[in-house]
């Protein structure tokens, strides 16, 4: 592992080896690593002579756009203290820190933001290591808090796929990615009608957890739900972004935001019924007259009491909600933790298979079917958009293009989030030869991304 680190600006790459696939007659890549000034390029070729020769892929070298280079002998808890540890002090002001990981299928993506072994400190992902530590303060300030104010760490756990949204922590609930009247991006389940006439629509569950023992749980059970398919590299593969969101809460802000979705239920069948009798009165207003246009209807008067008395109702209930909503900001006003509120979010990006098929092998070009090249399509759209996403909050455009992709408009209110935050992404990328094209796929898009994502050499 190199051991120089840039400074802890608001965007950052960073590149991981894997270890060599132990099989017989594995070769490696030749790769390299220098410094400019804080940051580090790295320079990669099939072969040692690659560079001289007429054929086959050239050697390639990035700019200084990478933070750290690890090594395939680095662990999981080195990536975690040089990557994800030296953020807390802004989750504990309450602010969102993210972190994405990027490479092809097989590199190391899901090992590096889970882990297979959730038991062993070294191995365990950097999500399930963010909520060790994070629980380890949690318990420090819970010990001089009162019990109403004690703080959790709430979980939610979702995939994104074409351009849905799976709840893993709710049966893997289709939920839907929209944008709403508020210009905010909502993810909400199909339509629940209730006794009462309510109508709900809930949100990506989270489930609150007091200790770290319930979170590693309910995301075992979370993992156990991940979609999977085949890919060039491997036959179970991830096809879908998935999303582990660990956020600091309490008691009180639960509360406060499961009464803002009881009064958005309430809200809804009035809010339909004001409009129906406002259309019921305005369409016996008017009547068709013979020549084939409307006219006022000489025999109906309408009801402004009703369509008053209607929204009077109307607007009661969306007080009710703006009560239930003015409670959720008063928690965070009154609350004697900073903290609260506060997230890490770790993404594992789905697997881009961008191979020059002139360098893989046919036993190696697994057939997909017409709905797995759909998703891959889908899965290029969407790192292209989170690309534009980060060039543009580099660059400070007014402008930000999250509405390019469902990826995109899932993400957006952790951008938003993070204005104060911090945000990652870490390359994992493989030495085997045979993965050579994949590999330089990969750098070359990070090395995109991390010029795009602030000054850099």
């Amino acid at each position: 592992m190199s051991t120089k680190q840039a400074p802890l600006t608001s965007f950052k790459v960073y590149v991981r080896w894997r270890p060599l696939p132990d099989e017989p007659g594995a070769t490696e890549i030749k790769r390299s690593n220098a410094e400019a000034g804080d940051y580090q390029s790295v320079t990669i070729s099939p072969s040692p002579d690659s560079a001289s020769s007429s054929r086959g892929p050239k050697a390639w070298t990035s700019a200084a756009s990478f933070a750290q280079v690890f090594d395939a002998g680095d662990d999981n808890r080195a990536v975690y203290e040089n990557v994800v540890s030296q953020t807390f002090p802004r989750i504990m002001a309450g602010k969102t820190c993210n972190f994405f990981a990027y490479g092809h299928t097989g590199s190391g993506k899901t090992h590096t933001i889970v882990g297979y072994d959730h038991e062993d400190i070294q191995q365990v992902g950097l999500s399930l290591s963010a909520a060790k530590e994070l629980f380890q303060k949690l318990e420090e300030l819970n010990s001089t808090t009162s019990d109403g104010q004690q703080l959790a760490i709430g979980l939610r756990m979702y995939e994104v796929r074409k351009k849905s949204a799976f709840d893993l922590l709710n049966g893997r609930t289709e939920c839907f990615v929209r944008e709403g009247s508020d210009g905010k991006t909502h993810v909400r389940g199909e339509t629940e009608t209730l006794e009462g006439g309510k109508v709900r629509v809930r949100p990506i569950l989270m489930v609150p957890c007091w200790s770290f023992d319930q979170l590693r749980k309910e995301l075992e059970k979370g993992l156990d739900l991940r979609a999977t398919g085949t890919s060039t590299v491997h036959d179970k593969s991830s096809r879908t972004h998935a999303v582990f969101e660990l956020e600091v809460v309490n008691k009180a802000l639960v509360e406060a935001r499961d009464a803002v979705i009881e009064r958005q239920s309430e809200l809804v069948p009035h809010g339909k019924h004001a409009t129906d009798v406002y259309l019921e009165e305005n369409s016996k207003a008017y009547i068709q007259g013979s020549d084939g246009k409307f006219m006022m209807n000489p025999n109906h008067t309408i009801n402004q009491a009703r369509i008053d008395a209607a929204e009077a109702t109307k607007r009661e209930y969306e007080q009710h909600l703006e009560a239930a909503e003015a409670t959720v900001s008063e928690v965070f006003a009154t609350t004697q933790h900073p903290c609260l509120g506060g997230k890490f979010v770790f993404v594992d990006l789905a697997g881009s298979e961008y191979y020059d098929q002139k360098s893989v092998s046919s036993a190696a070009a697994t057939k997909q079917t017409a709905e797995e090249r759909q998703e891959g399509r889908q899965i290029n759209s969407d790192l292209f958009a989170l690309k534009e996403v980060i060039r543009a909050r580099a660059l400070h455009q007014a402008r930000i293009p999250f509405r390019s992709s469902p990826l995109t408009m899932v993400l957006r209110e952790y951008f938003q989030g993070s204005e104060d935050g911090y945000s990652a992404m870490i390359l994992t990328v493989s030495p085997a030869a045979d993965q050579y094209a994949a590999t330089m796929n990969t750098v070359k898009y990070g090395n995109l991304v991390g010029m795009a994502g602030g000054d850099k050499v």
